[in-house]
């Protein structure tokens, strides 16, 4: 049987974001902290860590936040940087004020340029991030890309050969597989995860990117309502599609 983990509530609530553990101390004190419809008087008072938690417990009047070990898909807008420190706007600013002082921190799962938009994971779970992005376990990623120039007709054959090597680098890319769209338009799935890989891949081809839109990640789809800035919880049927592609 598997045991089920416990924290303290002030602990629990402080790693989540929502103040410090004396504000928690003082929030349980004036009744502003309930389970099950019940004041919680004390913070440091431990609870079972159970699914149901994010239904039972309340804070301030709301529902409380993910538990720890949850992840998102964001639709990326153009012009949004996967990085913490950079001039102008940040994928983490998509995020609710308080998910941003989370511990653990929620993190990317790989990135994706400035320039590119389209599906983004983010996760405060390191094992489920690095079991993503590891390339052992082969998760697709599949791009719509925009090209400058007509396509040849000889890129599906490079790209799919496994022996193709980017500028700068002595290991050949894994085959990839390209579907052609239009003159211009193509969809490129990749298993690996290198710099910039796609947009240098056409550029070996002697081609260049001028839009590029991330779509799916393993049997995971952008959805087609979620609308760019916005983020989503994933299910445990998403998380599952994500290693059946």
């Amino acid at each position: 049987m598997t045991k089920i983990p416990t924290s303290r509530l002030d602990k629990l609530l402080a790693n989540m974001g929502y103040a410090s553990r004396r504000e928690i101390q003082l929030l349980a004190k004036n009744g502003r902290i309930r389970l099950d419809g019940a004041p919680v008087p004390r913070a440091d008072e431990r609870i079972a860590l159970t699914p149901d938690l994010e239904t039972r417990l309340v804070v301030d009047g709301e529902a409380l936040d993910p538990l720890p070990g949850f992840a998102l898909m964001v639709n990326k807008p153009l012009g949004v940087t996967c990085s913490h420190k950079e001039a102008g706007p940040l994928v983490y600013d998509l995020l609710p004020t308080r998910w941003r002082r989370r511990d653990p921190a929620i993190s990317t799962v790989g990135r994706l340029d400035k320039e590119t938009s389209g599906l983004l994971l983010m996760t405060d779970d390191g094992a489920l991030l690095h079991r993503i992005i590891s390339p052992s376990r082969h998760v697709p990623k599949r791009y719509r890309a925009h090209l400058a120039r007509p396509l040849t007709g000889t890129e599906g054959a490079l790209f799919a050969s496994g022996t193709l090597l980017l500028e700068g680098e002595d290991k050949p890319l894994a085959p990839a597989e390209l579907e052609v769209v239009g003159l211009q338009e193509a969809i490129l799935q990749v298993h690996e995860g290198r710099y910039h890989q796609v947009r240098r891949m056409f550029a070996a081809a002697g081609n260049h990117v001028e839009a590029l839109h991330r779509e799916s990640v393993g049997g995971l789809t952008l959805p087609a309502d979620l609308e760019p800035g916005a983020i989503r919880r994933l299910t445990q049927a998403d998380l599952a599609a994500i290693f059946a592609g």
